[in-house]
């Protein structure tokens, strides 16, 4: 079970430093646009380019936040709650998620292969889409899978 929630880390620090690079990529690009702007000159597609860095930020951060607990999480009542039923809660409420975010995975999927099939791309640089797509799909699969780990460190009791 350890070896199995090593690779689940792994990959979900692969995809957070993808996400941090893509964020760094943000700010990055848009500090020069705005001084280049500044001489009349900006760079073109620039729009494009923050929207779709923006969907792997969004997307590659996912299993590590997730991961580490750094989501918002109100537990008011929940701490009100016995240990067996806060368990029974936590069992609850990933099960969802993994339901949750596999049925995005694979709809995300279904998604991504339309837009390769149709070959969409974007207006101004002619990126296609279908490779983002595909990106944030496999973060909603490893999301699913740091869900599913989550319960078996609730059964191993080292979930808290």
């Amino acid at each position: 079970m350890n070896f199995f929630l090593d690779i689940i880390l792994r990959l979900s620090r692969i995809a957070q430093t993808i996400a941090g690079v893509a964020l760094t990529g943000i700010m990055g690009l848009t500090v020069v646009d705005v001084v280049l702007r500044s001489f009349g000159r900006p760079i073109v597609g620039s729009y494009e380019i923050v929207a779709l860095m923006g969907a792997l930020v969004a997307g590659f951060s996912l299993p590590f936040t997730s991961w580490v607990r750094g989501h918002i999480y109100v537990d008011v009542l929940v701490q009100k709650l016995s240990r067996g039923a806060r368990g029974g809660f936590h069992l609850a409420t990933r099960i969802l998620g993994i339901v949750f975010f596999f049925s995005i995975f694979w709809n995300l999927v279904k998604m991504g292969l339309d837009l390769q099939k149709s070959g969409e791309v974007s207006l101004t640089l002619q990126i296609p889409f279908y490779p983002i797509v595909y990106g944030v799909a496999i973060c909603c699969l490893l999301l699913s899978l740091v869900l599913l780990g989550d319960i078996a460190k609730l059964f191993r009791g080292k979930y808290e």
